[in-house]
């Protein structure tokens, strides 16, 4: 989902030298693979966009591929970046590397003041070392390699699997499905967590914003600055949806992180600003689901 928003965003801009490979085609927790790449194709910039990633289910029954892959993933890029000389490297990260309870809004100066949210912080601490990594060598060697925390994200090539995917897709998938069969869409927690979500396309501009000014700072956070309850969240979806049916919250399963709003105040300070409303990009996601039902592997209807 980010990596193609990214692309798209680069050709948008008049960008034409774009070198890019999917999962199958490079292996990125293959450190030689890696190194034999990036020392093949000698690029000038390296936006490192690929992670293992997924909601509560997805974290919670699988901890250790989480943690090490993510770590294998992001230390080879960053460690074959440095060592090619390669002077830009733009890192992706989440804002589950914050503290569960850290105040609110997330300041970039929170990390590591606190405990983790333990139904993900095994995505979090590997997350949280290729901040490190990349502000370690930033400071050693002077080169401009710089983090971007995105909160949630969604939009066009998003995961829609309702076992693997983030809460967004995961109830457009339910309701759309529940619209269809006329059913009552079931879901987890109180729906009182509250949550602020970020269209990939506008992640895709403070990325390319990134490429095109060298940032003061190594950490930045990336988000809209407003935030809804998952409840709010899953009455706008139904309704873009057209679902007419009634939701049942189950309140055994855990909600997660009770609030995770950004302050991405750093980086609109420099210039950037998000531009789509959450109807809007629920709408615009919603209409690529729809789109791709047949053609997409991960949407299995």
């Amino acid at each position: 989902m980010v990596g193609s928003a990214v692309w798209r965003a680069l050709e948008t801009k008049g960008y034409t030298n774009l070198i890019g490979k999917t999962s199958s085609e490079l292996d990125l927790r293959n450190q030689q693979a890696v190194i034999d790449f990036i020392n093949t194709e000698k690029p000038d910039i390296i936006i490192d966009a690929a992670a293992r990633v997924g909601g509560i289910l997805a974290n919670n029954e699988n901890p250790y591929p989480f943690l090490m892959e993510n770590l294998q993933i992001q230390n080879n890029l960053i460690d074959a970046a440095h060592k090619a000389e390669i002077s830009k490297f733009i890192f992706l990260g989440s804002s589950c590397i914050y503290p569960k309870l850290a105040p609110q809004p997330l300041k970039e100066e929170y990390l590591l003041t606190d405990s983790l949210e333990p139904t993900n912080e095994w995505y979090a601490i590997a997350k949280i070392a290729g901040v490190k990594a990349c502000e370690a060598i930033r400071k050693q060697y002077g080169k401009d390699f710089v983090s971007l925390m995105p909160t949630n994200l969604y939009g066009p090539n998003d995961n829609f699997d309702l076992k693997s995917s983030h809460v967004l897709p995961a109830m457009i998938r339910k309701f759309h499905e529940a619209k269809i069969t006329k059913a009552t869409v079931e879901l987890w927690g109180s729906g009182t967590p509250m949550r602020e979500f970020l269209h990939v396309d506008d992640l895709a501009q403070a990325v390319l914003f990134a490429i095109e000014h060298k940032l003061p700072e190594h950490l930045y956070n990336v988000g809209t600055g407003t935030d809804v309850t998952i409840k709010e969240l899953a009455e706008t979806i139904q309704n873009v949806v057209g679902h007419n049916g009634k939701i049942e919250w189950d309140s055994s399963k855990p909600d997660g992180t009770p609030r995770k709003l950004m302050d991405s105040s750093k980086l609109r300070a420099l210039g950037w600003a998000s531009e789509y409303t959450l109807e809007k990009g629920i709408i615009d996601t919603y209409n690529w689901f729809t789109s791709h039902q047949k053609d997409y592997k991960k949407v299995k209807i």
